[in-house]
């Protein structure tokens, strides 16, 4: 009997710590970009979470010299089609307007993304307002990478042109 009350106790006070304001999970997400039909961009986008942030890192190759190509999260994790349109809208489960991050905006809407002479770029940033994981986590989802800048403000998808490169977002 006093070996029930005792491991009681151990996992009152363990449970009882953990939920006292530890460390915050870190959870990680890739994506690993492929071009779409006629294009020639790939890349690499890693998702970071500590806490409510997460950091992004995002590199890549193929872009258009010296251009400037909008990046979003979209709502299915599906590359199949040639031109990427597979995976459907921008990942918005808020229902918000689409815009910048300093604004009410799409969870998946992200900052664009300037190549440099040579059609290389690579860019960092947080992200606030959405996660990697659970259920309305961005794992799973698509990441797409299109032709033009984002205006950030033409509705639904800021008039950021043709999808160029395509991912499904994974845990990592």
């Amino acid at each position: 009997m006093n070996r029930i009350v005792i491991g009681a106790a151990v996992a009152l006070v363990i449970g009882g710590c953990a939920s006292m304001g530890g460390p915050p999970a870190k959870t990680s997400a890739i994506a690993n970009l492929e071009a779409t039909q006629g294009n020639n961009v790939k890349g690499t986008v890693t998702f970071n979470q500590e806490g409510d942030l997460i950091h992004v890192r995002a590199s890549f190759t193929g872009l258009k010299n010296n251009g400037e190509h909008a990046f979003h999260v979209h709502e299915k994790g599906d590359c199949s089609s040639g031109d990427g349109m597979s995976a459907g809208g921008h990942y918005n489960p808020a229902g918000k307007p689409h815009g910048p991050q300093d604004a009410d905006h799409h969870a998946g809407d992200m900052p664009n993304v300037k190549a440099d002479s040579y059609g290389n770029a690579s860019t960092a940033f947080v992200l606030k307002g959405v996660s990697v994981g659970g259920e309305a986590g961005i794992i799973g989802r698509g990441l797409i990478v299109h032709r033009d800048p984002d205006d950030y403000k033409s509705q639904p998808a800021g008039n950021a042109g043709p999808r160029i490169a395509c991912a499904v977002i994974r845990a990592s």
